[in-house]
């Protein structure tokens, strides 16, 4: 892993971008990225394009663009692609492990003090507040994610006909995303102008080139070229991997097993996970209640909670709903070390397919960027998102705001019906002022998080 050499424009000396002054800058990056792939994307471009000067605005960007066509969290695949560039394979292995190890780490602890000591009071005051305050935020991305996907009406049917199939038929996200899909790319032949503008990142003005720029014209980025061979190395490495534990799980414990049932689910989580985590929590939030019974319906929003506050990606709530349902259903094991192993095993297959993702695809993505029915196809995803972020929004709404909630099923259709004697008024309360506070007046979410879970305790030992 040869350092690459790079000029500096002030005083035209070589300034060698190591792999032990990348590992700390990939160190910080993993310490300080809180606010989800906005912010964590937002910082990542100060240090690597402002600060260091490792990479030029419009790689960077074009970078983004890749790893918005990939399932699974976009920002610790640009991190991994980043890493990539610069130091080769374990170039990316080091940036993607740390951008979730910090977090990772921290979920773990809580998910243990969670599981541990959750009838304790204090605990449990805590996460009332925290609950109030992860629903603001899925509104907001709600309110995000529309305003950039939705620019005509043929985005807006796909939205609510994504909506209606989820949250009344319970269709599978992984059908929606297909449906999408083909609908995008089918549509985009037909008439492309009504696909555009919502799939991605715009592509930046051409600035200086930085050290990945000049070393790609120096020759020295040998290892992105594309190469059968080392295709063919990548897959079988990265598939040995990801699912050879799972076929171990498979023979020894059988189909059945609480560990076997998490790795095969949230190994099928990592193929569909496109357009970032809140498009899948929906899906993995009925499916650990409902099918598994992992969860009571509140806890994801506990687990929510966690991945709000701490760094990394926020799809790192699996490793909670990986560690619950392991504790719950522990076999011979004892509780506690049967949900770190079943936090283990979760948190493998989540992540691991992200670098199969950016190692094996990586030199040939910019040849797929130009192509014209994919870009519609995303488009067509990313518009579908939004009506399930918005089933997001609604489902844990009803369980904020109601401590009760009830499924009636009428053959297909499937309805929500809340006790309304059991609504929570305080955490009604709680709720409205966090969208007013994050909405209205742009406070950010740490704060946001750390009001309300003040209040939170403040209520629920008032007996509001």
């Amino acid at each position: 892993m040869a350092d690459i050499e790079v000029r500096d424009s002030s005083n035209k000396s070589g300034i060698p971008v190591s792999f032990r002054e990348a590992l700390g800058a990939w160190a910080k990056i993993a310490a300080l990225s809180f606010g989800g792939p906005a912010g964590q994307i937002a910082l990542m471009h100060r240090v690597l394009v402002e600060d260091k000067k490792w990479i030029s605005e419009a790689r960077f960007l074009h970078a983004l663009n890749y790893c918005m066509l990939l399932p699974g969290p976009e920002a610790q695949q640009l991190a991994t692609y980043i890493g990539w560039l610069l130091h080769r394979t374990w170039g990316g292995i080091v940036a993607g492990t740390l951008f979730i190890l910090p977090g990772a780490v921290v979920i773990l602890l809580l998910s243990i003090l969670y599981a541990g000591f959750n009838d304790l009071s204090i605990v449990q005051a805590i996460f009332f507040g925290i609950k109030a305050a992860v629903l603001a935020i899925v509104v907001q991305a709600v309110l995000r994610i529309g305003s950039r996907a939705l620019t005509n009406n043929l985005m807006i049917a796909i939205a609510v006909a994504a909506f209606v199939a989820i949250f009344f038929f319970a269709v599978p996200f992984p059908l929606i995303v297909i449906a999408a899909a083909l609908t995008g790319y089918v549509g985009g032949r037909i008439n492309a102008d009504l696909f555009s503008g919502s799939s991605g990142h715009g592509e930046a003005a051409p600035t200086e080139k930085d050290a990945i720029d000049i070393a790609a014209a120096a020759g020295k980025l040998d290892h992105t070229k594309p190469s059968i061979a080392r295709a063919i190395r990548v897959l079988a490495i990265c598939l040995v991997l990801w699912l050879g534990p799972v076929a171990v799980l498979i023979a020894w414990l059988g189909i059945n097993n609480v560990f076997t049932q998490e790795s095969l689910f949230f190994s099928k989580m990592a193929v569909v996970t496109f357009g970032g985590a809140y498009a899948v929590l929906a899906y993995v939030a009925q499916q650990a209640v409902s099918t598994y019974g992992w969860l009571a319906p509140g806890e994801m929003l506990d687990g929510l909670g966690m991945a709000e506050t701490t760094p990394g990606p926020l799809i790192m709530v699996v490793q909670f709903v990986g560690f619950m349902g392991a504790y719950r259903n522990p076999g011979t094991l004892d509780p506690m070390l049967a949900g770190v192993l079943g936090a283990a095993i979760t948190t493998w297959v989540t992540f691991v397919p992200c670098y199969l993702w950016i190692f094996l695809g990586g030199p040939y993505i910019e040849a797929l960027r130009g192509n014209k029915s994919l870009s519609a196809a995303l488009s067509a995803i990313t518009a579908a998102i939004v009506g399930v972020v918005l089933n997001l929004a609604v489902w844990f709404g009803l369980h904020v705001a109601f401590s009760k909630v009830g499924e009636q099923t009428f053959g297909p259709l499937r309805l929500y019906v809340p006790v309304w004697n059991s609504v929570e008024i305080a955490a009604v309360i709680l709720s409205a002022g966090a969208l007013i506070a994050m909405l209205r007046f742009r406070v950010g979410v740490i704060p946001t998080l750390a009001s309300c879970t003040l209040l939170g305790v403040a209520a629920f030992y008032a007996g509001l």
